[in-house]
C-alpha cells in the first residue's frame, strides 16, 4: 500500500469495510482528536468523553457499510459521538435520578461586563469556555450542547433524553443564567 493510501479516507473506509484492523487503526487515529472533540461537549470528565468516543469507534466499524459514499464521513461521525453521548446520558439517568445540584457560590449583579457584547465574548478561550460547560450539571450541558452547537429543537431533545418539551426548555434557561453567571467570574477572573 502507498502512502497516499493512510491519507486517502475512501481507502481507509474500503479497508474497514473489509474489516482491515489496520485501516481500523488508521481512521480511529485520523479522527481520534475531532470525536473526541465532541463527546467532551457532552461529557465533563475526559476519561468519560474517550470511553464515548471509543464506544462510538465499535458501532462505526460495526456498521461503517451503512456509510453513504455521497456523505460526508465527519459528518456521519459526529452524529454517532452525539447519539452515544446520548445514550451514555439516558442509561446514567435511568441508574439515578436527575438530581441538579445548584451549588454555584452566590454571584451578585454584573461588574460592569456584558455578556451580550461579542468583543468580550471572543476574548475567552475555547479552554474557558469549555471549563465553563464543564461547571453546569450534566443534564442542563447535555441540553444546552443539542440546542445551542447541534441545532436540536425542544421536541428532539425531549424526545431523545426522555423528558417534556417544557423540562427541556427549563434546563436551557437555567444553563444560560448559569453560564451568563459563570461568565461573570471567568472574566472577573482572567481578564482583569
Amino acid at each position: 500500500m502507498a502512502n497516499t493510501d493512510f491519507d486517502d479516507i475512501e481507502v481507509i473506509i474500503q479497508g474497514c469495510i473489509r474489516k482491515s484492523i489496520k485501516h481500523q487503526e488508521l481512521l480511529y487515529k485520523k479522527y481520534f482528536g475531532y470525536a473526541l472533540s465532541i463527546a467532551m461537549l457532552y461529557n465533563s470528565q475526559r476519561n468519560d468523553a474517550i470511553e464515548t468516543v471509543d464506544d462510538s469507534f465499535l458501532k462505526v466499524f460495526s456498521e461503517i457499510e451503512r456509510l453513504d459514499t455521497k456523505q460526508s464521513f465527519k459528518g456521519w461521525l459526529r452524529k454517532i459521538v452525539i447519539n452515544t453521548s446520548i445514550d451514555k446520558f439516558r442509561k446514567k439517568t435511568r441508574e439515578m435520578p436527575l438530581i441538579e445540584r445548584e451549588a454555584l457560590p452566590d454571584i451578585h449583579e454584573s461588574h460592569g461586563a456584558n455578556i451580550e457584547q461579542p468583543e468580550i465574548i471572543s476574548r475567552l478561550t475555547a479552554q474557558e469556555i469549555i471549563e465553563m460547560l464543564n461547571e453546569l450539571p450534566e443534564v442542563q450541558k447535555t441540553v444546552f450542547c443539542l440546542y445551542e452547537i447541534e441545532g436540536y429543537c425542544h421536541e428532539e431533545i425531549a424526545g431523545q433524553l426522555n423528558m417534556s418539551m417544557s423540562t427541556s426548555r427549563v434546563y436551557l434557561t437555567r444553563a444560560k443564567k448559569r453560564l451568563r453567571e459563570l461568565y461573570q467570574v471567568y472574566y472577573n477572573t482572567n481578564h482583569k
